[in-house]
Parts: C-alpha cells; structure tokens; sequence
C-alpha cells in the first residue's frame, strides 16, 4: 500500500436504490479528490474508493451517518484492496452477481425543487405531470423487480430524450441517475375521456367545479375525485361507492388550505408535508357549508355527523395541477380523493380493469399510460397525544423494512382477514406488504397472492415456513394451508400476535415479557369462543390468559356486528336487565326478531360466547342511542367516541365487576356493573355524551385496575387491538398507566389493528 493512501470496497446495504444514493457516492468522491466507481447489485451499492487514508475514513463516515434524505443504510461494510491508480470516479453498469439483497423504496411525494419546476413557465417541466428527480417521485410502485434500475421499471417504455439522458448523466444534476426521469418530450402523456374540452388537466378540472365525478389516475392506483364543497356532487360518489356513512378523505393543494379546515398541530404538519404524504385524521374546523368562505365549505356528506377528515396534501404534480397553477381558472379547493372501487374491493389500478370497474362510478377518467405495476392505497394515521398512530401502512411506507429483535428464518406471515397486510421476514429484518383490504372478495384474494409474490421478488426472501392466524375459517389461514406443499403452516393466536407486534416494534429482547391488553373485535381463542377482552401475560414464544371480559353470547355471527342493538340486548340480558320499550337498543329491534334473539340467547342456538371489548362498544353506543345498526366496521364505537369527546364524565364512575382470582383458569371482568349504570342513566335522561364519557373512562379505569393486578413494576404493559385506535381511551389510559409507574407500549410504526398482525405473527412463529 503507499504511504498515506489506501483502496476500499465498500458495501452498502439497505434502502439504496432510487433514493439518489448513487449520485451522493458520485459527488461525495469528487468533494474529497477520490477515485473509483459505484455501481448498483442485488445486495445494495458496491464502491471501489482510492485516495488519501484520512479522506477515505472520511468517506465511509457520511457514508454511515449524511445519506440521503430517502435511503435506510442497513449496513457499510468495508475490505482493504490493493492501491492500483486510475483517475476521476464513474458509475459503473449495474451487477447482478450479489448474494445479498437490496431494499426497494416507497412511493415519495413530490419534493420542493419539482414543484418549483411544475410552476416556472421557464422550464422545460413546466406543467409536466410526471416531474420528479433522485428525491422524489414513484418508486415501489413501477418497480419490477431489482436492482432498481429503468429497464426494471414501468418506465422501461418511455426512451430518454436527449436532453433527459444529459441530465441524467450529469453528477451536477438534480437528474442524475433518477431512474423515472421523464419530460414532455419522452414522458409518459395524459388523456381525458369525459365531457368537455381543452387539454386534459383544464377539462378534467372544469368537470370537477361542475360537480362531475372523476376517476384519477395516480401512483398507485385510480381515486375517484370530486368537489369536496358540493353536497349532490359528494353525495353522488357516496351513492355509487354504496358507501353508506363512512367518511371520505380529503385533499388540498397546500397545507394552508388544510389549515382552514382542520385544527393541525406540529406532529400533524410534519406528517402531512413529510415524503410519505399519508391521510391525516385531524378534529375539522367550522367549514361545513355556511361556517366559513365557500371556497373552503365541506359538504356534511363527506364525512356524516363526524368531527374528524381525514386530509392528504397533493403528493404528485398531477394532484397540484388539477387544483390549478397561478393564473389557472379556478377549481374546487378541497377535493375527496377516495380509492377507486366499490366496498370490499381492491383498489382498482389496471387502465384496462378501470374502465370496466369505474363504469357507472365515474363520469370521466383522466389517465396516463405509465403503467402501475403494485397497487398501493393511501396510508392512514392519526396524532395521539403528539405521537403518530398508524391505521393503515401503505403508500410511502411500504415496504420498508422493519428491525426484528430476534433472527427468524425465511418466513411468510399471512396476517388477518380484515385489513390484511402480509409480511415476509429473514434474518433480522421483516417487510410488510401495502395494505390490501379484507379477504372477503375474490378479487382481493388475488390482490393478496399477486402481493405476495411481488415482496418475495423485491426482497429475494424464499419462506421454509408459513404463519397464519389460528381462526380455522380464516381465508387468510385457508390461502396459507393450500399454498404451503411441503413447508409448515404454523398458526398464531389472534391476540399473542397483536401483542408480540407492538412488542418487536419496541424491539424488547427475546426473553422479555409483558402484560398484554388486548382489546378488539373478533380474535379465535382456543376454547372455541370469540376473543376479544384479553388480558394476556405474553412473551415472543407463547402467552397466558390471566384474565378476560365475561363471555355474552353472539348470536347470529356478523349480523350481531351489523347491528349494535343485538349486542345490546346480549348484554342486557348477561347482566339481568328486562327488555322494556323505554330503552332506545329494545325499541331499535323488530318484535320478530327480538323473539327470536331471545330464543338464541336461552338456548345458545346459532350463538358464539364473545369476550370481545370491540362489541362491548358497539353495546353501549346502541344503549344510548348513538349507533343502531353500522354502515363500516366500528361506525357504532368510533361514534361513542365522538360524542365522549371533551365531556366531563362528572363525579359519578361506571365500574367493572373485578376479577376475584380465585379458581383455577384466568379470571373474569364483568361488564354487568357498567350496563347497569348506563341504563340508569339513559332512563334518567343523562345526556348522551356524559354516558359516553363515563363509558371511556370506565373502561381506561378498569385497564389500571388490570395492571395493578397483573404486572409488576418491572413488567411493560402493552396496549393493542383496534379498540385501542379510540384517540380519547387510548390517551386516557396511557396517561393513567403513566401516572400510576407503569412503563406502557403502544404501537407507533405499525397498526394496532389487523394490519400490524403479520409482523407479530413472524415473531410468535419463530419463537414458538
């Protein structure tokens, strides 16, 4: 080696492909006088560096810790190769001789340099709708597989001009070595189907002030789009979509205009101006039609009765084009930008499927003929107490990967039936799919194999075993037992997995327990009944029931969650309380059915017994009639919630019967007690949200109650479930917990909902 230089290899691994990785390796060389070459492999970036020993340290140091903004550095690994000369540094061609893997990146929202350029009448882009560069742009979504590279991609179409291969061979360039370069000389081109004229943009935005129904092409799927301010044009889409009073997400050019119709506090503007540009849920403002200027008015039917929207800023320059650029005739200033498909359905993402599909819900399509490769829904997420709680992880997020805090072999999770996200894991990471839907259509069967596949490519993960949720009528568990052959299906009890989820996201060692809470809807237990109200002392590899809510019997399946009053007289009935016509829940249900109800619950006939917390909710709202029957999953308990909302519960407390723990198996809580206290109440004419008050802090009362039974000072409690996505009882309960010494986990990364399972499910599956 000479005195006082050296040459390195260096490897590096993680999420560094289409994140501009190559061009800072390029400019990084040329700022310390270094030479060599950096090329992309199917197991990240490899670099041959020569140069002086201390610039070379130095290298390897902004390597490690001043990366791109987008890239994931899972490791630099660096050899000591002969110093044999050369001059300047290049990119070399792309080697697919690596062993390793590399890591796609997400969809990224378009950054701040191309929207300058989308605006500038004196730029070549300007009013391009595909600008991007290495720091934005789509990314997961056009990608076929890796290393990450055009002809890899849905760009492999589009040749590069001239001017855009210049660019994109220029070190100097914002441009360079971006894979979706594109201008209106060589990019992808928009096309208008629909009434009215003018070039595509104009017409399309012409529709929408007219109060049309547009169906959108994007990133990653068709939205079908509409003036957010006019209440035929919005209750039209709700009446097409059949989408009962589930609320629509809204979208706005700029987060000044968000600020007008939502209260955003600095967690909720990082999120909404971040690169992953997820739906934000956020209270609304008093801009219902007539509570503020008509350019910022939201039609009730957008979002029936609730004082939440959820809101997404502009994340492509097509978004930012429809609103209008300066000088622009005016458009709607709030749109609903919700996924394009009926309920139940995958998000519709084929042109040739979309014009089938979106027939009859759309009266005009504005597309473009980049094809999307993966389907990717808009992520959800909502700010609780400043800290960020996923409800759906999807575009911007996956799929990146997620630490494990114990190595699995390679493994394919398979998650739940409602909101199912699958996840694949090997070694210490795991990478969990975009959110695909609830496993009750064919159509998102297929969705969830063609998902599943897609992330073996991406990753280069080839499972020797398979993990599923216990339930034995899971279609999730039932797609697993038949695609396995030869490889082991382990299954995963509902609630472990919830638990070892929020678990490995906090990344607790492999030997460490914890008191789990785990409170939703439906999960399988292995006594046959319907869990729901667990109270779980839980570590990776298995889980004790210590305690649960008293089983009521669900008669009837899912037409029980359809309808709240059946929980309600479920629950009446468990805790000795006569049917009587002055009670809303008695008077909500038909005679008819009643009389057979009743039969059901005597004799058990069609019934399941359920511990679930989730149809406790449900219960209550209909008690005090808030909620009869519900249009979406949870409307009954996310209405409680808004109504509890601010509300002083007063000096009277509902309270639920505790556990004894005497006997053997776990012991019961019975929610008798609190029934009784909310009939008390309804008859007494309280009004509603001092019940629903008093109900939430019941309920967070009775987890601290659990924790000072169960846990010790050294052991972590952790919160899960979907019931845990109520802002109010999780605020509340964490707060108690806190208060009162105890260390609490809740999830942060992941949903606490059925779509942070899969994750939980590897864990538990390895472990086990």
């Amino acid at each position: 080696m000479s005195a006082g230089r050296g040459r390195r290899r260096v490897v590096v691994r993680g999420v560094v492909q289409g994140v501009g990785f190559r061009p800072f390796v390029y400019t990084t060389a040329a700022e310390l006088s270094l030479t060599g070459s950096v090329s992309n492999d199917s197991c990240g970036v490899i670099i041959e560096i020569e140069g002086a020993t201390a610039d070379l340290a130095e290298f390897v140091r902004r390597m490690r810790s001043d990366p791109p903004p987008l890239a994931v550095v899972e490791s630099v690994e660096c050899d000591e190769l002969p110093v044999r000369g050369g001059t300047g540094f290049h990119i070399a061609a792309t080697s697919r001789d690596g062993t390793g893997r590399t890591l796609a990146s997400p969809d990224v929202a378009i950054c701040a340099e191309c929207v300058a350029d989308l605006c500038d009448p004196g730029n070549r882009r300007y009013r391009h709708p595909f600008v991007n560069c290495t720091n934005c742009g789509p990314r997961f979504t056009i990608i076929a597989s890796l290393p990450y590279d055009r002809d890899r991609t849905s760009m492999a179409g589009f040749p590069m001009c001239a001017r855009c291969a210049r660019e994109y061979a220029d070190p100097a360039d914002r441009r360079f070595h971006a894979q979706p370069i594109a201008c209106p000389d060589c990019g992808p081109r928009l096309s208008y189907s629909g009434p009215g004229t003018g070039d595509p943009v104009t017409a399309a935005r012409e529709l929408l002030r007219d109060g049309g129904i547009l169906a959108v092409k994007g990133i990653g799927g068709y939205h079908l789009a509409c003036d957010a301010g006019n209440e035929a044009a919005v209750a039209e889409l709700r009446r097409r979509k059949r989408r009962g009073d589930k609320p629509f997400a809204v979208m706005t050019a700029d987060l000044e205009t968000a600020r007008r119709i939502t209260g955003i506090d600095e967690t909720a503007a990082r999120l909404l101006t971040g690169p992953a540009r997820p739906i934000v849920l956020l209270p609304r403002a008093d801009c219902e039609i007539g509570g503020c200027a008509p350019e910022f008015a939201i039609a009730p039917a957008v979002a029936p009765h609730n004082p939440d929207l959820g809101v997404m800023l502009a994340y492509t320059p097509l978004h930012l084009l429809l609103f209008g650029l300066p000088g622009d005739p005016p458009g709607p200033r709030v749109l609903v930008m919700t996924s394009a498909n009926l309920g139940g359905e995958p998000i519709c993402y084929d042109d040739a499927d979309a014009r089938t599909r979106l027939t009859g819900l759309a009266d005009a399509w504005l597309a473009h003929d980049r094809p999307i490769l993966v389907p990717c829904d808009d992520s959800v997420l909502r700010v609780v107490d400043g800290l960020e709680l996923p409800l759906r992880r999807s575009r911007g997020f996956a799929p990146l990967p997620l630490a494990l805090p114990l190595p699995v072999q390679p493994t394919l999770a398979v998650g739940a039936d409602l909101k199912n996200t699958c996840a694949v894991g090997d070694g210490r990471y795991a990478w969990l799919s975009q959110h695909i839907g609830d496993m009750d259509d064919l159509a998102t069967l297929r969705a969830f194999t063609d998902a599943e596949q897609h992330l073996e490519q991406l990753t280069g993960v080839r499972p020797v075993v398979l993990a599923a949720d216990a339930h034995p009528r899971y279609r999730s568990t039932a797609w697993a037992r038949e695609q396995a052959g030869e490889r082991p299906v382990r299954t995963v009890q509902h609630h472990h997995a919830h638990i070892a989820s929020v678990m490995g996201e906090h990344g607790l060692d492999p030997s460490a327990s914890v008191l789990g809470i785990a409170f939703d809807g439906t999960g399988f237990g292995p006594d046959g009944a319907i869990w729901g109200g667990e109270v779980l002392a839980a570590g990776y590899k298995g889980y004790r029931r210590l305690a649960h809510l008293r089983y009521v019997p669900l008669a009837g399946g899912d037409v029980s969650v359809r309808r709240p009053y059946r929980m309600a007289l479920a629950h009446l009935r468990a805790a000795g309380i006569e049917w009587t016509e002055d009670l809303p829940a008695v008077r909500a249900c038909p005679p008819a059915e009643r009389a057979v109800l009743a039969h059901q619950l005597d004799t058990g006939l069609g019934s399941t017994p359920t511990s679930s917390m989730g149809r406790l909710f449900d219960a209550v709202a209909a008690l005090a009639g808030v909620r009869f029957e519900v249009d979406y999953e949870a409307q009954a308990a996310i209405e409680l919630e808004w109504h509890a909302r601010g509300v002083d519960p007063g000096s009277v407390r509902y309270r639920f019967a505790r556990p004894d723990g005497t006997g053997e198996g776990p012991s019961v809580f019975d929610a008798a007690p609190v029934i009784s206290a909310v009939i008390g109440d309804v008859r007494a004419g309280v009004p509603v949200g001092i019940i629903a008050a008093r109900f939430h802090d019941a309920v967070a009362r009775l987890v601290l109650d659990l924790a000072a039974d169960y846990a010790t000072a050294a052991t972590p409690v952790v919160l899960t479930g979907g019931v845990f996505q109520n802002a109010l009882l999780l605020s509340a309960t964490r707060g108690l917990l806190s208060d009162n010494g105890f260390e609490v986990m809740t999830a942060h990364r992941l949903p606490p909902n059925d779509g942070g399972l899969a994750f939980g499910q590897l864990l538990a599956a390895e472990a086990g």
